[in-house]
């Protein structure tokens, strides 16, 4: 266990990525989706913050992500629920943002409808609204790409011209995590490429505890998004989930005929407005609250 740290009435530990396997236990009970390889690529790249009870298990956890020089990331704030109410969870993310300011750099997160209101106060502002489709019965055949345009399967190589094309339209920093995703995601991960081979987009997704999650769909319009990732969930063929910012209708408007729904909701924030991170246009579907 990490160096513990007092602040308020709780002891505060840094989480080291030896941990992962035991916090599981607070994303399962949230009914969250994260798996062990989550917490460890996290806790490998950024930090964290958690609290043990006298028997060592994990009473609540905060995270913070890099996403580029000037931008943290921050998630995986969970309190077991024997604890709630307590002021656990507002003394952990307070020191996710104090590490953040220590760099310096800005925080960003996405928000339930119930954390939004918590984050309003603390200088966090919108950028969009996205929701987290489940679909049970992927369809089974891609819907065409556009003229010029190839989907095929990505293939390891593929990683630098994915990392090229994913930073200067998701605005992030994320080139491990990429890989990571690309490892994790090989029996369906897909890669649009033009005509002259330039790539068009991209799609990669990860295991998860509940459903397979699609994500992120990074490309140069909506066209070439709904034929990655319905390449994506025909080569798949297991019930998934996706999250889709508000503004892509054609997207939503197809998983919705496919027979997917949208249970929860979303707010991407940021707190401050000293940088720019790209807007939605052509992030066409999220890595997962966690992941940016």
């Amino acid at each position: 266990m990490g160096a513990i740290e007092r602040a308020g009435r709780w002891p505060i530990a840094a989480l080291e990525p030896a941990d992962a396997p035991a916090l599981c236990a607070l994303s399962e009970e949230a009914g969250w989706n994260q798996v062990t390889s989550d917490w460890r690529l996290m806790l490998t790249l950024g930090r964290g913050f958690g609290v043990r009870d006298e028997q060592g298990g994990w009473l609540g956890s905060a995270l913070t992500l890099p996403l580029g020089p000037l931008l943290c990331w921050i998630s995986m704030v969970l309190v077991t629920r024997r604890v709630r109410g307590q002021g656990l969870g507002t003394e952990l993310l307070l020191r996710c943002l104090a590490a953040a300011e220590s760099l310096p750099a800005q925080a960003g997160l996405d928000a339930t409808e119930f954390g939004r209101p918590i984050y309003l106060p603390l200088g966090f502002g919108d950028l969009f609204t996205l929701a987290r489709w489940h679909w049970p019965q992927p369809a089974r055949r891609p819907v065409p790409a556009p003229a010029g345009i190839r989907v095929r399967a990505a293939e390891a190589q593929d990683l630098a011209s994915i990392i090229a094309h994913d930073k200067p339209r998701s605005g992030f920093c994320r080139e491990a995590i990429l890989a990571a995703l690309l490892s994790r995601s090989a029996p369906f991960a897909q890669v649009a490429v033009a005509s002259d081979g330039a790539l068009a987009g991209f799609v990669l997704g990860r295991d998860g505890h509940k459903s397979w999650h699609l994500g992120p769909v990074v490309a140069d319009d909506e066209a070439t998004a709904l034929a990655l990732l319905s390449a994506a969930a025909a080569a798949l063929n297991e019930p998934l989930i996706v999250d889709i910012p508000d503004c892509h209708r054609r997207l939503q408007d197809w998983l919705q005929e496919g027979g997917a729904t949208a249970p929860r909701r979303y707010t991407r924030m940021l707190r401050g407005a000293n940088i720019t991170i790209a807007d939605s246009t052509r992030l066409f579907a999220l890595a997962g609250p966690e992941l940016g």
